[in-house]
């Protein structure tokens, strides 16, 4: 990555994002400037990979969003391919209390596993800290991703499934499935029981083989690719999937049951004309997608009436959660960007506290400041 042996003689000050260097052969003012690199492999070293912390940073973000603390524009979505959905959007938020405005830029393309043997998504955060406008952290960002999604789904289940579930169900085994099944084992401990279906064998194998060392309590059953076997009778039912088909039937979804969507289009409408509560992330964001139930609102199947709740309402105690043993409960959750900000944000602090990552030089002085800046520019 290029020689970096001169930061060795930087003194870092206190103001995020910015390196003040001391020279000693002149007074003037240090117009360097710098941030911290951070990889996967750092984040994991600094104990990152926290599913509580997610879920903590995810709840107190929410309460923020709710309480007008969070600056949340809408993302810019590019889709190259409208048939595989294959995109790269860019989701900004700022953090007003933690004065922090950061940005995910994710890749999203769901051919990668069967064309490449490669993973359908990758991410990088920029965060820059807002007093001066300085970048704080550029940091990888497909591991805050995958974990967001597991703490919200988490949060969902805290309050929508019940309190006494021992099974889970899945059809997808990738990693947001493996991410999902974390989160959900934090909020409900009494899970004794995961049935896992995939579209082979060779990937269910893979789900148990990597899951079951970090949750030896769990008596995991593979489905052999039959997704009925894992859904029938599952108290918590999860569709983790690119797949843009109905594969969840209703008739599936016991009475009591919590099902979390996590993909595209993973169920059949009658799934969710079942369910006695129908919460989302964000219901006005679900609208203009391409999940089960933004499909049903656009063939005017679904109505603003049929949603219970977006997930911060629960969060805040505005409204209640589940309210009785035999409901069934459908959660939907298209993403919130200034979560992820808030877990990145969350990241990085933990990751400067235990003096991980790479600092790097934005720039070392201003343009024209450089001593050698004649030979350097073309005319």
């Amino acid at each position: 990555m290029g020689n970096f042996s001169h930061l060795t003689h930087t003194h870092y000050n206190t103001y995020p994002g910015e390196f003040m260097a001391v020279h000693h052969k002149s007074t003037k003012a240090s117009h360097r400037v710098g941030f911290t690199y951070l990889s996967q492999e750092d984040l994991l070293d600094a104990g990152c990979f926290d599913l509580r912390m997610a879920i903590e940073v995810a709840e107190k973000a929410m309460l923020a969003y709710e309480d007008h603390r969070i600056m949340y524009p809408e993302k810019i979505v590019q889709i190259f391919d409208q048939v595989s959905q294959d995109r790269i959007n860019c989701l900004p938020a700022t953090l007003l209390d933690e004065k922090i405005c950061g940005a995910k830029w994710v890749s999203v393309f769901p051919r990668n596993p069967k064309r490449f043997d490669v993973q359908n998504l990758s991410a990088i955060f920029l965060l820059s800290e807002i007093e001066k406008g300085f970048p704080i952290a550029v940091m990888e960002g497909t591991l805050a991703s995958n974990m967001r999604v597991a703490a919200i789904g988490a949060i969902a289940a805290k309050h929508l499934a019940r309190k006494d579930s021992q099974s889970i169900g899945f059809i997808g085994a990738g990693e947001q499935a493996k991410m999902h099944l974390l989160g959900m084992k934090v909020v409900r401990p009494s899970l004794k029981e995961c049935r896992i279906s995939a579209k082979t064998a060779i990937e269910e194998e893979q789900f148990i083989d990597e899951l079951s060392p970090l949750l030896p309590d769990l008596n995991f059953i593979r489905a052999n690719t039959v997704a009925r076997d894992a859904m029938v009778g599952a108290d918590i039912l999860v569709t983790a999937t690119s797949a843009q088909a109905p594969l969840l039937k209703a008739e599936w979804m016991k009475p009591g049951a919590f099902y979390s969507h996590i993909g595209g289009w993973e169920d059949e409408y009658a799934v969710a004309k079942q369910c006695d509560k129908i919460v989302c992330d964000d219901w006005d964001t679900v609208t203009h997608r391409t999940q089960t139930l933004s499909r049903m609102y656009k063939e005017g199947l679904l109505s603003h009436n049929d949603i219970h709740a977006d997930l911060h309402e629960l969060v805040s105690r505005h409204k209640p959660g589940r309210t009785t043993e035999e409901e069934r409960i459908y959660f939907n959750a298209v993403g919130l960007a200034y979560v992820d900000v808030a877990l990145a944000t969350a990241m990085f602090k933990r990751a400067e506290s235990s003096h991980i990552g790479l600092k790097l030089d934005l720039q070392e002085s201003m343009v024209f400041e450089h001593h050698n800046i004649i030979s350097k520019i073309r005319l």
